[in-house]
């Protein structure tokens, strides 16, 4: 049975989609892997009524929400494929049949690479961080290190300095300009030179910077800037345009998220330069709203 949409991704986006369009008696099929960004955080912050909840168990709920309306559909697996124009898409996935629908929506996220450093993988999520809005407040102040990765780094560390008395290890990268010099002395930013050789506990749960100087600076939380890729070549290979943002390359939008393909569709963190479980929900919520019309108003005039 063809469907009114498939759905690539069952994250904050996605699911958030496929609600919108099931209340839209829409049959919608959800493709995921069940590797969500964030599953290496144990809580999320900053959601409206469900701080400090998991986000897992956040997905598990929608999914078990989701599961209750009769035009939905899960499919657990990666999405290896897609082909297709307007109204005649079809997605692929090992093991499993084609599966064709009208419309797609992309919602695969992004996938985080952290610089090659020992001990930032194992520690990801935990006292090695990305967002301080996300998990600065838990911190609670004190010593917290900021590893310069790209060119943002600067005015990340200034960003996090209102969360605690920040360094900014500069870990090979170019020095930062007189003007970014200017912001993070008014920011009382201290900066580390040297190369950052490992990352390693210490006794009383904060984090040992070991420096190539032979040195170590001890801090709560080291907040860095992954390099962002999109998950995936999907996009890619149906034609997507992309464009350049701040986070890196993602999915150029319309403001109802409609990619530069007739009938595809994307949203969350493919898709917008920044977010959070909030932003990508409710990138989730415009971009159903754009395709649940784009089939109304076809359907109106075939």
């Amino acid at each position: 049975m063809q469907q009114d949409a498939i759905i690539i991704g069952g994250g904050f986006a996605g699911l958030s989609a496929a609600y919108i369009l099931a209340r839209a008696r829409r049959h919608v099929t959800i493709i995921d892997s069940g590797t969500p960004r964030n599953r290496f955080a144990a809580h999320s912050h900053g959601m409206l009524a469900l701080d400090g909840k998991s986000g897992l168990e956040i997905l598990d709920d929608a999914r078990a929400q989701l599961a209750a309306y009769p035009t939905v559909t899960f499919l657990d697996g990666e999405a290896d494929s897609a082909a297709g124009t307007i109204d005649d898409f079809h997605v692929f996935v090992t093991g499993n049949a084609p599966v064709a629908a009208k419309r797609l929506l992309l919602a695969s996220g992004m996938e985080d690479r952290l610089p090659d450093i020992p001990g930032l993988k194992e520690r990801w999520g935990k006292t090695v961080l990305h967002c301080p809005y996300c998990h600065g407040y838990e911190i609670g102040g004190g010593d917290i290190g900021v590893l310069a990765s790209h060119p943002m780094s600067a005015h990340q560390a200034c960003v996090v300095a209102d969360w605690g008395d920040v360094t900014l290890f500069i870990n090979g990268t170019p020095e930062p300009d007189e003007e970014a010099l200017s912001l993070l002395d008014r920011r009382k930013v201290k900066l580390q030179s040297g190369d950052v050789l490992a990352v390693e506990d210490l006794p009383d749960g904060r984090l040992s910077v070991q420096m190539e100087t032979g040195g170590a600076v001890a801090v709560k939380a080291l907040f860095v800037g992954p390099d962002l890729h999109l998950r995936g070549t999907i996009a890619q290979d149906l034609g997507c345009a992309l464009e350049e943002s701040p986070a890196g390359r993602i999915i150029a939008t319309s403001a109802a998220k409609a990619t530069s393909v007739p009938g595809i569709y994307a949203a969350g963190d493919i898709a917008r330069a920044f977010g959070n479980i909030t932003l990508s929900s409710a990138d989730g919520v415009i971009a159903a709203f754009g395709l649940h019309q784009s089939l109304m108003f076809a359907a109106a005039h075939s």
